[in-house]
């Protein structure tokens, strides 16, 4: 190509550029005042469009919940057990998580391998896990495939064979994982923020286990606990995507039908949250770390509160995306981290209310207050329109992408299952987080963040900031890592420790 012609084609690009941004050779101005200045404002909130789920419970107890979503051949099924971490045995921390992870690796005469080839022939994956209040095992197929894979969901969930080679494996595979996580300062300060909020109740402990508890577990604990918890009658199936109900009711009958009921009484949920024995300011001595974990939380209302809504607001304001406040006078203003956040978490008869942020050693005391101040903050003054505007709109948009896909609308339905929540709350999500004001969320944090029951906990290289914090605070406690005990409510060794 001549230089003649790349300059006549130049010349052309830039014509219709500048016709199309509305520029003009003899008025430059004109760019300036047409070219907007400020982000367009939010449109209104979209329309959330969700079938009511339908339920219906089989003669031995097994509820079975569905939610139709015609147009594309897909669904979801999920089967729930009623129960999670906090039915761990108080030494055998983590069983619930390991016993829910072993389901898949070994059924009704199938290895492993076996029946991870029978879940990609059908096109999907298994995946099993347990969380609190819950454990659940789950696959996404096309809708003629539906019914084998349910066959195979059954055999995982009622025939698993636990085998001690399987055991072994997944034992050595979480305490490796474990020993990695809990090197990083925040992971480890949240899990003694969460001994501190919750003391030695139910979900004190860490559900992943430790490495101490993970060598306990035998074989024989995870059958017992699977025994007593893997019923039909603790147990929710949940089918998401193009299903009717009357065909999710016959197919739960094919599958799950002839299920057993056993004839003892389901175990008694232990009690959430006890008195905590932690300090309300504990520094944990990670020598060498090079930076620090800082983590605030307070005790939250449980899952069935009549204000969740608000408090799910609230934890936007605060620190529930990367606009909200904590992020934004920690990270954008100070440049202390790079990253600060908050979450609530409302479980079955408990809760707990956790922000944190990892920062450089010397600047974990500006941290700390910046952490409690805000929470203070949220209490003491009224968030104002725009601001809950904002943080209303990421919660919507969120949710509305949570529910894309048929396994995130089982995930919502599921959740909304095992907390015995009315399933039509599924598509009152936009009205209900619209409704919540600025007096009710201040009204809110008065009640729920008091500053006196707060919890702080600080993991990192205490010798470059643990003079500044105790003398701000006097009564924060130092313990070295290397005594710690994340299997006591204490945090401490039996015989005690400083």
């Amino acid at each position: 190509m001549s230089r003649h012609a790349s300059n006549f084609r130049l010349a052309v690009f830039t014509a219709v550029l500048m016709t199309l941004i509305g520029v003009h050779a003899a008025s430059p101005a004109a760019a300036v005042q047409g070219f907007p200045v400020a982000p367009p404002a939010p449109g209104p909130a979209p329309k959330l469009t969700v079938p009511t789920p339908s339920t219906q419970t089989l003669a031995n107890g097994l509820q079975v919940v569905s939610v139709r979503r015609a147009g594309l051949p897909l669904v979801t099924a999920q089967l729930l057990v009623r129960s999670g971490g906090e039915m761990d045995p108080p030494a055998l921390a983590g069983l619930a998580d390991l016993t829910a992870s072993l389901l898949s690796k070994g059924a009704a005469g199938k290895t492993a391998p076996q029946i991870a080839a029978a879940a990609e022939t059908l096109g999907g994956s298994l995946a099993a896990a347990a969380g609190w209040d819950e454990s659940a095992v789950g696959i996404t197929v096309t809708t003629p495939k539906l019914p084998q894979a349910l066959n195979l969901l059954a055999e995982v969930v009622r025939q698993p064979e636990f085998s001690p080679a399987e055991l072994k494996r997944a034992q050595t595979q979480a305490i490796d994982d474990l020993h990695l996580s809990l090197s990083q300062p925040t992971v480890l300060a949240s899990l003694a923020a969460s001994r501190g909020v919750f003391g030695g109740g139910a979900y004190g402990h860490s559900r992943s286990g430790t490495p101490a508890s993970l060598a306990r577990i035998s074989r024989g604990d995870v059958v017992q606990l699977h025994r007593q918890l893997y019923r039909p009658d603790n147990a929710i199936l949940v089918l998401a995507g193009d299903i009717s109900p009357a065909q999710a009711q016959q197919l739960a009958q094919a599958t799950f039908g002839d299920w057993q009921k056993p004839a003892t009484a389901l175990p008694a949920k232990p009690v959430g949250r006890s008195a905590s024995l932690v300090p309300s300011i504990l520094l944990i001595d990670q020598h060498g770390a090079g930076q620090a974990g800082v983590v605030a939380a307070h005790a939250a209302p449980p899952r069935h509160d009549a204000d969740y809504y608000v408090g799910t607001v609230a934890n936007a304001v605060l620190g529930g995306s990367y606009s909200a406040r904590l992020n934004e006078e920690i990270r954008i203003k100070r440049g202390l981290s790079y990253g600060a956040s908050s979450r609530l978490q409302s479980l079955g008869d408990a809760g707990m209310w956790l922000a944190s942020a990892q920062t450089k050693n010397p600047s974990a005391p500006q941290v700390v207050d910046l952490l409690v101040g805000e929470f203070s903050r949220l209490g003491n003054s009224r968030v104002d329109d725009q601001e809950l505007a904002a943080r209303k709109a990421t919660l919507i948009g969120s949710y509305g992408r949570s529910l894309e896909t048929t396994a995130g609308l089982a995930d919502q339905v599921g959740d909304l299952a095992v907390y015995g929540v009315r399933l039509d709350e599924i598509g009152k999500y936009i009205e209900q987080v619209q409704a919540v004001t600025p007096k009710q969320i201040e009204k809110y944090a008065r009640k729920n963040l008091d500053a006196g029951a707060s919890q702080v906990v600080v993991v990192g290289d205490a010798a470059q900031f643990g003079a500044a914090i105790r003398k701000a605070h006097p009564q924060a406690v130092l313990l070295p890592s290397t005594v710690l005990d994340l299997d006591s409510p204490s945090l401490q060794p039996a015989t005690g420790g400083k």
